[in-house]
Parts: structure tokens; C-alpha cells; sequence
């Protein structure tokens, strides 16, 4: 049986949130102005669409920009992740980032930690590295994009039979009814709504490869 493990990125993999960190480099009233409408999104307060092109418009991101967030991803990879990961391997797990955050930002980050696939939006840059858009069309950028590309996994990897999710936003629990497990993750922020949907729920990383044997050998939604 292959089993996968799909991941969120932001307070997930790494502590920091990356639309938050390119609004630092923008200052301070443009960031408190994108950290209100991240918080707003991610507790499900508001729809992600309603502030996913808006973010981008006030962040106007360069190529350099994206560049050092992707640095930052790495450096603030939450305590325990590598030693999880290598773990989880050992026990033939395979492993993708799905994310409503931005690929480019994200890739430095996957390929420190071994994992190939990343889904996340794509953002356009020209000659210059001067931003010029982003994916419209991907699904992560609308409220019950993740599910979507769920879906769309699920069908390319008919092979995998157990798939679980591990996130800490509300759009991370909208996966719920298309994995076999979904894992609440709140070792960054914890948000009281994905505590109480998930089937379980994990404050640190390094706990990820015995929580899925214990929950396995139960025969939590196996």
C-alpha cells in the first residue's frame, strides 16, 4: 500500500507565513495591513479570494523578493521536521507540499527537504525580476482550492491508497472529506476551528511519525 502525506507550508513546514514575510520588506503599515487579511483568511473569517489578488496587488513582489522568503522558508523550518521526515521515509511514506502560497517561494524549501512535488500558485515576473501577475486559474488562490487539487492527485496516483493531510488552516481542514486522515498541526499558531475538525491534532513535528503508527494501528478512518 503506498501511503502520502500532503502538507501545508506556511506555519507548517516553516513558522513564518510567506505572504507576511514579503510585507515586511514592503514596511510596517503594508504589513499589519496583509497580516489582518492572512489571520482573517486562514481562521476562515473571510473567503481566501477575497484578499489572495489584493495581497499580491499592495506586495508587488520582485523576483529578489520571492528569492529571500524562500531563504527564510528554510530557516525557520519548525524544530523536529528533518528528523520526521527521515523517519517517515523509513516507513514508506511519500511526501507533498500543497500550499496557497507562492511555488517559487516554496521550492527552495522542498528541495531541502527531499520532496519533489509542490502544488502552489505560480507568480509572474518579467526579464527585469519586476512582478507581473500570478495564476488566476489555480485553485489554491479561491476558497475550496485544496480539495480540488486533492481530487486531482488523488486521480494521477491511483498507486496510493492512504492519503493524510497535515495543516493548520481552515483551508488545509476543507481536505478532510478527501483524505484518510487529516492531522490539525498547531506547533506555530493554533486556531481553535482546526483543532476541533481534525481527527487529530499535533503540536510538534518530531510526534508526526508516532501519532500515524498509533492512529494506524487503531484503525482511525483506515
Amino acid at each position: 500500500m503506498k501511503k502520502t502525506i500532503v502538507f501545508d507550508c506556511d506555519s507548517t513546514l516553516s513558522s513564518i507565513e510567506g505572504v507576511d514575510e514579503l510585507a515586511r520588506l514592503k514596511g510596517e503599515s503594508v504589513y499589519r495591513e496583509i497580516e489582518a487579511m492572512t489571520n482573517a483568511a486562514m481562521n476562515g473569517e473571510i473567503a481566501v479570494e477575497e484578499v489572495f489578488a489584493k495581497r499580491l496587488a499592495l506586495l508587488n513582489p520582485s523576483r529578489d523578493d520571492i528569492a529571500e522568503v524562500g531563504l527564510l522558508y528554510i530557516r525557520e523550518m519548525v524544530p523536529g521536521l528533518k528528523q520526521a521526515l527521515e523517519q517517515l521515509r523509513k516507513d514508506d511514506w511519500g511526501f507533498v507540499i500543497l500550499s496557497g502560497g507562492f511555488r517559487e517561494a516554496i521550492l527552495p524549501l522542498a528541495r531541502e527537504l527531499g520532496i519533489a512535488r509542490v502544488e502552489a500558485v505560480d507568480l509572474r515576473f518579467d526579464a527585469a525580476g519586476n512582478y507581473r501577475g500570478f495564476d488566476e486559474a489555480y485553485p489554491t488562490t479561491r476558497t475550496g482550492g485544496k480539495p480540488e487539487v486533492l481530487q486531482r492527485l488523488k486521480e494521477e496516483c491511483p498507486e496510493t491508497s492512504y492519503w493524510v493531510m497535515v495543516g493548520d488552516g481552515v483551508s488545509d481542514l476543507e481536505t478532510k472529506p478527501e483524505v484518510d486522515l487529516f492531522l490539525g498541526y498547531g506547533g506555530v499558531v493554533e486556531r481553535e476551528k482546526v483543532k476541533a475538525g481534525a481527527d487529530a491534532y499535533l503540536t510538534r513535528m518530531e510526534d508526526l511519525p508516532s501519532l500515524l503508527k498509533k492512529m494506524s494501528a487503531s484503525g482511525t478512518k483506515s
